[in-house]
């Protein structure tokens, strides 16, 4: 995915042709907003991309998702997950280990899924942003 997808706010803060130093700690604007999110869904519950997005009212899935996997390091990253409830492809054991310890709702896998993991309860796990996230963001 390219910058130019991500919406205006999330576009790293640059003219000409050259990036800004490495060393630059400054997230854009829509990527803080995104893991202010992130951080407010609750132990045991999870929001998909494209809910963090609504939520927002800025952006889509894809941005969200771009925006986790450049700067979703330092918050509770397994909590923002694709819609059908797969977990994380190459992320799937330490995210498990999440849910587990968090008591996330999850669905067995049948004996058909590849690598028999789990997949997660979205309908027991889905959390809407409700009372607890009044009044933030």
């Amino acid at each position: 995915m390219s910058e130019q997808s991500l919406p205006d706010a999330a576009r790293p803060e640059y003219s000409g042709d050259t990036p800004p130093d490495a060393t630059d700690d400054a997230l854009p604007e829509y990527a803080e907003r995104v893991l202010e999110v992130a951080e407010l869904i609750p132990p045991g519950r999870v929001m998909t991309y494209g809910d963090v997005a609504e939520w927002l009212e800025t952006g889509g899935p894809r941005q969200v998702g771009r925006v986790m996997a450049l700067y979703g390091g330092g918050v509770p990253w397994w909590r923002v997950v694709r819609a059908d409830g797969v977990l994380l492809p190459g992320h799937e054991l330490r995210a498990l280990d999440h849910y587990r310890a968090e008591g996330t709702p999850l669905r067995e896998a049948s004996r058909a899924a590849e690598g028999h993991l789990p997949r997660l309860d979205m309908r027991r796990a889905r959390w809407d942003g409700g009372e607890r996230a009044q009044g933030h963001i």
